[in-house]
């Protein structure tokens, strides 16, 4: 298994988080899918679990407020020196914090938040929790990306609040975020291609090894397809969802 950076550069995908309902049946899902087993988390998070694959870390699921209509999604996390700096730039480069800065005690601090276009991000501070630990195999998350309506309003206010650059790529209406040179997220302006019911979003790829047979055991497992397996730049991927509804993304990686 291959080792995660240590320190997460700011602005760069350092964790993702799933809130459910129910945290019994959600992690009963997740370890049949990618042999996931689970240890507590920061208990400043209500009930929440970490996912664990070969002893380190690589998620977080947890259980939504009752009182609270909040959808069922994969929240991606990106790295920050200072959340209570980070939630005052994202205010002022026009974006909503909704909740924080958040102490969760030695493990760290948190904001959620959406930029101006609507997606939902998170910001994480690390202190002994330093987000996620393990890459590439199987079961660990590879890849974060934003689906949003243009692109360049989104990478700037990305650059702006955590200052990575951005970049325009290609003629797609794509952009990439970047750390050093280094590609850590695309940004995909979709315009009117967006779903209106979805809104914009960023979505998480978790590594497989077989996104066909991967995909068959989601709807196994009550789970759904939402794009069937295809080739890509990246490799073979689908879009599948959860039982809750939670969608991401199954990448079997080319070789």
């Amino acid at each position: 298994m291959t080792e995660a950076e240590t320190h997460h550069r700011p602005g760069t995908p350092c964790w993702v988080s799933l809130m459910v309902h129910s945290l019994t049946a959600t992690q009963e899902f997740y370890s049949a899918l990618f042999g996931w087993t689970f240890s507590p988390g920061p208990p400043q998070l209500g009930p929440y679990a970490q996912a664990l694959l070969g002893g380190r870390v690589v998620a977080g699921i947890g259980v939504l407020p009752p009182d609270r209509q909040l959808p069922v999604a994969w929240t991606t996390y990106l790295a920050t020196e200072d959340a209570h700096a980070t939630a005052d730039r994202i205010r002022c480069c026009g974006g909503t914090v909704g909740v924080g800065p958040l102490d969760a005690g030695a493990a760290g601090r948190l904001v959620i938040a959406s930029d101006p276009t609507g997606a939902v991000f998170g910001a994480w501070q690390s202190r002994e929790h330093r987000g996620t630990e393990a890459a590439g195999d199987p079961g660990t998350p590879v890849r974060s990306e934003l689906f949003t309506r243009e692109s360049g309003t989104a990478a700037k206010f990305y650059a702006a609040v955590f200052g990575v650059e951005s970049a325009a790529d290609g003629p797609d209406h794509r952009a990439l975020l970047l750390d050093d040179g280094r590609p850590v997220a695309a940004v995909h302006g979709l315009g009117a291609a967006l779903p209106r019911e979805r809104g914009p979003y960023w979505m998480t790829s978790f590594a497989v090894a077989d996104a066909d047979a991967t995909a068959r055991r989601v709807t196994e497992l009550g789970g759904r397809v939402i794009r069937p397996p295809g080739d890509g730049a990246a490799g073979r991927s689908a879009e599948v969802a959860d039982p809750e509804g939670a969608v991401f993304t199954v990448l079997a990686a080319r070789s």
